[in-house]
């Protein structure tokens, strides 16, 4: 069994990924950003939490901090579901089809798997997506020294969404379950409505912030 995403060092990781190995790909890198940014979040936080001149903030703060790990953890076992994932769509195109029972089997076994091959990065757009709100709420209020990792955070955030979507849409590309496959899209358009503007707006605040 392969080493989990989580305790490999950064560099077999790295490795991995410029490897011919189908896995990791995309949607962990996609998961993975989104971690990152979370992580930049709660690192902000950390070192504004119990210093006596945000003590204003300090309660939500702490709330921000809370929320953003439990982010990062979200999106760090998405990465690691889309592997596992992965794996299961790859053994379900292996399946026989010599007979007609047989395939037919094999298209159920597809058609299940890559539903749930959808389902898995959209819930890192989603986790992903709700980084951006913590964003907002700390670029005007956190030092001016460690702002610009807010900047980071929400156009990390940003691409972690836009990047998951991309996931999103090959696998809904070969599902024949009409329905779901529409319900899915609507949640998409949903969640990209305003994406750009809330993130530019945070870049915006962070750099006014940085040259004042």
């Amino acid at each position: 069994m392969a080493e989990p995403l989580d305790a490999q060092p950064v560099g077999a990781f790295l490795d991995a990924l410029a490897s011919s190995a189908p896995t990791p790909g995309g949607g962990s890198v996609a998961a993975l950003s989104g971690a990152m940014a979370a992580g930049l979040v709660g690192m902000v936080c950390a070192l504004t939490a119990g210093k006596k001149q945000y003590a204003d903030i300090d309660e939500e703060v702490r709330a921000i901090q809370a929320r953003a790990e439990a982010l990062r953890r979200e999106l760090q076992e998405l990465a690691e579901q889309d592997i596992e994932v992965f794996g299961r769509l790859s053994a379900a195109y292996k399946l026989p089809r010599t007979t007609e029972a047989d395939a037919a089997t094999r298209q159920s076994a597809i058609q299940q798997v890559t539903r749930q091959a959808a389902i898995v990065p959209l819930r890192a757009a989603q986790a992903a997506a709700a980084i951006l709100p913590l964003c907002t709420a700390l670029a005007p209020r956190v030092g001016r020294l460690i702002v610009s990792d807010i900047g980071v955070a929400a156009m990390l955030a940003r691409a972690s969404v836009q990047s998951a979507i991309l996931n999103i849409e090959i696998n809904l590309a070969g599902l024949e379950e009409q329905i779901f496959v529409r319900e899915t899209r609507a949640q998409i358009t949903d969640m990209i409505i305003g994406l750009s503007e809330e993130t530019e707006g945070i870049v915006e605040i962070v750099r006014g912030r940085i040259n004042q």
